[in-house]
């Protein structure tokens, strides 16, 4: 049986952010305007996103999960930029996105997101054009699941969190999940444990997660948020869970952050149970993207 692979990146912050008017940068994005034009527009280049991009589908991967932080600041011309770029990365039943809080900046345009994306964050069984959250999407051996983190939050934070009413639903697709013989993959855009921004850009109800996948497991976990290389393990039912991080898909190395990069899993059926095996690469040379590690997660 051929490996499936699934691609994943996270974060493009897709550059260059078009020109806001003065009454849309009130409050919280007129901190994150003034953080753009003073550092992060330096950080995030198109040139280098094309470039991740186009080295992913050589490399033509059966299916591409992205786990948000689409745009910037949330500006309503910020969308329409953003959904062609997605199309140009793929269709919507070859990748699978998630929102990051980023994609949900502010209260009056936090609906955008999934109107503008629905095709590419609708389960299987969702009428078309609607979204909700949790889904599940069916790729191959893959189920994909896809948890919002995505809230608006006051300015100089950037927390995330899941919410009652995705629990309860998530607790009985995990529960459906486990008696089925899929690759479970959950798809978030917080991680579960911040070890590199702390309480200020955390996941708020992340211990409530962590015991549902202790009483009903899945098998891999992506996410973004923290624009590093990340491999934390969590407690499931029969075994313990990696948890992968990615850098932003369009940064320039700075400080302690490493430059863009993506994942690449290779997954296939090993007697009863999973082979799984992590390929990473990233931007190496200001033109040449390359191996950064490989890696057989189990």
């Amino acid at each position: 049986m051929t490996a499936y692979t699934l691609a994943h990146l996270s974060d493009p912050h897709l550059p260059p952010m078009p020109a806001a008017r003065l009454h849309q940068l009130a409050g919280k994005r007129a901190f994150g305007y003034l953080n753009w034009k003073r550092n992060r527009h330096a950080i995030h280049r198109r040139e280098v996103l094309d470039l991740l991009v186009a080295d992913m589908q050589a490399h033509q991967p059966d299916h591409i999960a992205i786990t948000g932080d689409l745009v910037n600041l949330a500006l309503p011309a910020e969308f329409a930029p953003a959904r062609r770029w997605l199309h140009s990365v793929g269709p919507a039943d070859r990748v699978t996105v998630v929102p990051g809080n980023h994609d949900a900046y502010v209260q009056s345009t936090r609906h955008h997101f999934g109107r503008e994306f629905a095709d590419y964050l609708c389960g299987d069984e969702a009428t078309a054009g609607s979204m909700q959250f949790p889904f599940v999407r069916h790729r191959g051996p893959l189920a994909l699941i896809g948890v919002s983190t995505a809230v608006p939050t006051a300015p100089l934070l950037a927390t995330g969190k899941i919410g009652a009413a995705q629990f309860q639903a998530l607790d009985r697709l995990l529960r459906q999940l486990a008696d089925t013989q899929s690759f479970r993959v959950l798809l978030i855009h917080h991680p579960l444990r911040s070890d590199h921004h702390g309480r200020f850009k955390r996941l708020t109800d992340a211990d409530e997660l962590l015991t549902a996948l202790r009483r009903h497991g899945v098998d891999l976990i992506l996410h973004g948020h923290d624009h590093v290389h990340s491999t934390m393990w969590f407690d499931g039912p029969n075994g313990r869970i990696p948890a992968i991080g990615a850098p932003s898909a369009s940064a320039v190395a700075h400080g302690h952050h490493p430059a863009a990069a993506y994942n690449m899993f290779s997954i296939e059926r090993d007697g009863s149970g999973w082979r799984c095996e992590q390929g990473v690469r990233g931007l190496l040379r200001a033109d040449h993207i390359g191996d950064v590690r490989r890696v057989r997660l189990f």
